[in-house]
């Protein structure tokens, strides 16, 4: 977009005294517009888990998602943020910092208008990701999308038709080579998106998609606050990918 665009990484303990490559999480931040500062808090629970043996060794990237957070509006000034996403960001950090660089060592999550983003991006790019963890994610305007010709609301419209969480998981269930996903979907039991979050669960149940599903018991709509309960559990999703794929 001939325009800088920020982004905070967290590097683990041992990344500048060590040669070492480590594997991946990209989190995508809820809300709108974008602001790479919006998700950091949540360093400091990925930090504890390192720190105790929960996880191993991990980079965090916390990117900006744009004024339509992790939707492509060219439309708008600065508006792709999906295209910065996946076509810049992800290629200069597998440059910049010692990562796998592969498929395996890259995991991908995020919460609310993230938990949209993470949804929409692993099913139109499974290449690039095989353990995801979307939450929070709001699975009712995406609906909305869906079944409204691309209108979330009467000013605010997402084109081509078919840009939605719903319509992207059917195209993916389709395909006959889709590459595997390991999805964790996980949203507290009293957020307002919990609900939409189950029947989104029931429908990839329907469409043959496999997943697991977390429920974060009396937690409501808040990343920190299903950390702070749940972290470790959507951590160790990941890690359990990275586990397998680990070299030797």
């Amino acid at each position: 977009m001939g325009f800088d665009v920020g982004y905070y990484v967290y590097l683990p303990p041992g990344y500048d005294t060590s040669e070492d490559r480590y594997p991946v999480v990209y989190h995508l931040h809820g809300g709108r517009p974008g602001g790479e500062n919006k998700a950091i808090r949540l360093s400091r629970f990925i930090d504890a888990a390192i720190q105790k043996g929960t996880i191993k060794p991990t980079i965090y990237v916390f990117p900006n998602g744009g004024p339509i957070s992790w939707y492509d509006m060219p439309e708008l000034e600065h508006g792709m943020g999906e295209s910065v996403f996946i076509d810049e960001l992800i290629p200069h950090i597998d440059s910049t910092y010692r990562t796998w660089g592969t498929r395996e060592g890259r995991a991908l999550e995020g919460y609310s208008q993230g938990g949209r983003g993470v949804t929409r991006i692993m099913f139109k790019h499974p290449d690039l990701f095989l353990s995801v963890a979307p939450g929070g994610s709001g699975y009712g305007p995406e609906k909305r999308i869906q079944e409204n010709n691309g209108y979330e609301s009467e000013k605010l419209r997402f084109m081509p038709l078919g840009y939605n969480a719903w319509d992207l998981a059917k195209v993916y269930s389709s395909r006959s080579d889709k590459p595997d996903l390991s999805i964790l979907v996980w949203d507290g039991t009293k957020c307002f998106n919990y609900e939409f979050n189950l029947k989104y669960s029931a429908y990839l149940n329907e469409l043959g998609i496999s997943h697991e599903f977390l429920s974060i018991p009396n937690v409501s709509h808040t990343a920190a606050g299903s950390y702070e309960v749940e972290g470790d559990r959507i951590m160790q999703h990941h890690q359990r990918t990275f586990d397998i794929y680990r070299p030797r």
